[in-house]
């Protein structure tokens, strides 16, 4: 008689991870495309945790769960420059990226997306330099980048028969990073916008709730 626990079932959650760290794994050139599709298509067929385990083992750990913690009110720019990168590229193909939160962009950082989309969100973000390059390639996909009002932003890609927005083009607050957002967008869309956090946003709005009740 065997006291054996059955083995612990893959989650879609967990398997989502495995395939953004795959994504992120082609976006840096440690995996080739026929490479890359085979360990993606076992991720999304795994139904335990030793089948996810094997298709990232030789990939190193940032690229799988390095975070760094969430920029806090008030730390300005000086703390959320330096350090190493979590991320430096992000691939979708067929599929879809998002690189939000407290995570560290790479002083060069490349996105592309085909028969895809994906999202770079640098309002939580910290910066491996004072100065980084985010590339974006687009074909028949979309890429949407948002950076925070305070960030300086200069946008110079292109568009061919697509459309590359920009609507952040500006300068920043004293010791800003400069963020510069470039590449191509064929039979396809790239959009760079500032926007404030929800955190901010929903700060703004109680602040003009006590300001109207003390005029009332």
């Amino acid at each position: 008689m065997t006291n054996e626990l059955p083995e612990m079932r893959a989650s879609d959650a967990e398997r989502e991870r495995i395939a953004e760290s795959l994504r992120e794994a082609v976006a840096e050139g440690r995996l080739d495309m026929a490479e890359f599709e085979h360990r993606l298509d076992a991720a999304y067929k795994a139904r335990t945790h030793s089948e996810l385990e094997p298709l990232v083992r030789d990939l190193p750990a940032p690229a799988r769960s390095a975070t760094a913690p969430a920029p806090q009110a008030g730390d300005g720019w000086a703390a959320r420059v330096g350090g190493p990168a979590t991320s430096s590229g992000a691939f979708a193909m067929w599929g879809g990226f998002n690189r939000r939160g407290a995570w560290t962009v790479a002083a060069r950082f490349t996105a592309f997306a085909m028969f895809g989309g994906g999202k770079i969100d640098l309002r939580e973000a910290r910066f491996e330099g004072g100065d980084v390059v985010i590339r974006c390639f687009a074909l028949m996909g979309g890429i949407s980048v948002v950076v925070p009002p305070e960030l300086h932003c200069d946008v110079s890609g292109f568009g061919f028969m697509g459309a590359f927005g920009d609507k952040a083009s500006g300068p920043g607050t004293p010791g800003s990073p400069r963020v510069r957002v470039t590449g191509l967008a064929l039979f396809g869309g790239i959009g760079v916008d500032r926007r404030m956090t929800r955190a901010e946003t929903r700060r703004l709005k109680e602040l003009k709730r006590s300001g109207r009740k003390e005029l009332s």
